[in-house]
């Protein structure tokens, strides 16, 4: 299988904690971002089969890094992964194109959740 990953999260911490929690699946982290910005940036230039996105970070927040993926690539596929998980935020989530929610840090159901995208 091996599907590209793009992880985009402000904290070094939880990029690794991520990498971790795939590191024994059929995923392939080929990029890291540390703001909105870049991980706009770099789903241009590695155009992964999933991205795994904080709402929280630096220069572009998640939603509106989630939004210009999208409008980029209408087919993107985002699992915004985030410690607000009120049911407000998961809902405008969902409604501007991420296919699915992950609340920080119970990753158990992750790799579950990006299996079923691919």
């Amino acid at each position: 299988m091996n599907k590209t990953v793009l992880i985009a999260d402000d904290s070094r911490f939880m990029r690794d904690l991520l990498k971790k929690h795939l590191k024994d699946s059929d995923f392939k982290i080929i990029a890291e971002a540390s703001d909105g910005c870049e991980a706009v940036s770099l789903y241009r230039d590695v155009y992964p089969d999933l991205v795994i996105m904080d709402l929280n970070m630096p220069c572009k927040n998640g939603m509106n890094a989630l939004e210009n993926i999208k409008n980029m690539d209408s087919n993107a596929k985002v699992v915004i992964c985030s410690a607000m998980g009120q049911q407000r935020i998961i809902i405008e989530a969902l409604g501007q194109g991420a296919k699915d929610f992950v609340v920080k840090p119970y990753f158990n159901e992750l790799v579950p959740t990006l299996k079923k995208l691919v």
